[in-house]
């Protein structure tokens, strides 16, 4: 395995940075087409046309959509089919996960100004949102945990999942995961199709207000074509880490921290900042040295030898400023004092502060979200959370001596606009007033 070594103090520095971030999100042409027709099909054929697909595509058959619904009896079954072990894990890691969510709820408040009027925020939630799990060769129970969780958390009415089980063959880890989530509707269907469903409603599956959750190139495809007649969380790009180390923290278990993101898929990246050479090499030689060790091996040497590398940088300040020009999804701070450097840091999608905080804790256990901004859109965006189940909406009452003095604040901005009715109907209220 090769993985790219870099030196912040060379000329070609940027340009060479530049292109070891670059990802084109691309618009493959056909998937774009396919969507497009699936979608229109759902849209006009609604249960007709997911049947044919699941059909299709899954190879399951069924004369209903409700044959595609799994009941609470079937979701019970399989958390009592699970190991013990993993159940447990499962019970833990969603206690932790709403522990941490329930301190991101938002209250309504109210304050009243100095002319009397009274004004606010009301906070509700999403009244019914729409989940897709993956299925298939990709399956995550803690995927199910992340997206579910903060959504009962913010009092979501009704949650639906889809997820595909091709062949009919179910994921007991999934399921149980679903169990334990307390999702109100699961049904068997995958792809484009799916959103489609959530986005559109049919006449089994009702349509939502929202679709979060991860899926492949239609899924994706599907969510950016619906958006607009449904919300959803984010079109997620490959898996990202970026450590920063100044060579305290055992050298091993960062090459391991990395081999965990390489791992996710060929197109993920894994960067190491650090102003020691000797320290880079170190860990450079515990990759070589786990990577056989590794069930995919194959997945960790192309993606380290794609889109990995190892950065000498002149000092941390330096590395946090590179950090910021990232702006990853994932950023370790493996340094003795990682609150010098967290006030700096203002782009980064989770931060892990010290030797003990490996994201891969964050993954399962520790708590926030995993649902996290990727491809550098930490510059403008957030990891899922309550926050993305709750709406918004502004409350005001006015006062009779504030009708009059917004009236006069009002009629000359709208009158400059050329919006008559506007500076009349404000008019009204203050000569009612007046009179």
């Amino acid at each position: 395995m090769k993985i790219a070594r870099l030196d912040s103090s060379d000329g070609g520095f940027n340009a060479s940075l530049d292109r070891l971030l670059y990802w084109e999100m691309g618009r493959d042409s056909e998937v774009e087409r396919t969507v497009f027709e699936v979608l229109q099909a759902v849209r006009s054929d609604g249960d007709k046309a997911l049947l044919s697909y699941t059909q299709k595509f899954d190879r399951l058959a069924a004369d209903s959509v409700a044959e595609l619904e799994l009941s609470q009896q079937d979701l019970q079954q399989a958390l009592k089919r699970i190991d013990a072990g993993d159940r447990r894990a499962l019970e833990a890691a969603a206690k932790r996960i709403t522990t941490y969510h329930e301190h991101q709820v938002e209250s309504s408040w109210s304050y009243e100004d100095e002319m009397g009027n009274q004004l606010g925020q009301k906070i509700s939630p999403l009244e019914r949102v729409g989940v897709y799990v993956p299925g298939g060769q990709a399956s995550y129970p803690s995927s199910v945990l992340m997206t579910l969780l903060p959504a009962k958390v913010a009092g979501v009415e009704q949650l639906i999942v889809t997820v595909p089980t091709p062949n009919g063959k179910r994921n007991d880890m999934v399921l149980a995961a679903l169990a334990i989530a307390g999702v109100d509707s699961v049904f068997t269907i995958g792809g484009a199709q799916a959103i489609g469903a959530l986005a559109y409603g049919t006449q089994t599956i009702s349509r939502v207000d929202k679709i979060v959750g991860p899926g492949g190139a239609y899924v994706a495809a599907a969510k950016r074509q619906v958006f607009g007649h449904v919300g959803i969380d984010m079109i997620a790009g490959p898996s990202e880490v970026l450590v920063i180390a100044d060579g305290t923290t055992d050298a091993r278990w960062i090459a391991l921290d990395l081999f965990s993101q390489a791992e996710h898929d060929a197109s993920a990246q894994a960067i190491l900042l650090c102003t020691q050479r000797e320290y880079l090499d170190e860990v450079a030689d515990h990759m070589q040295k786990l990577l056989p060790t590794m069930q995919r091996k194959d997945i960790i040497a192309k993606s380290l030898e794609n889109r990995g590398a190892l950065i000498l940088t002149r000092d941390l300040d330096e590395a946090v400023a590179i950090s910021n020009r990232v702006a990853p999804e994932h950023l370790e701070l493996h340094v003795s004092d990682p609150d010098q450097y967290l006030a700096k840091i203002k782009h980064a999608g989770a931060i892990f502060c010290g030797a003990l905080a490996s994201e891969a804790l964050g993954d399962y256990a520790m708590g926030p979200s995993h649902v996290l901004p990727t491809f550098g859109t930490a510059r403008f965006a957030s990891p899922l959370g309550v926050y993305d189940f709750q709406k918004r909406s502004s409350v005001m009452r006015v006062s009779a001596a504030g009708a009059a003095q917004l009236a006069a604040i009002s009629v000359p901005i709208a009158t400059a606009e050329g919006f008559q009715a506007h500076a009349n109907a404000a008019a009204a209220r203050a000569q009612q007033i007046n009179s």
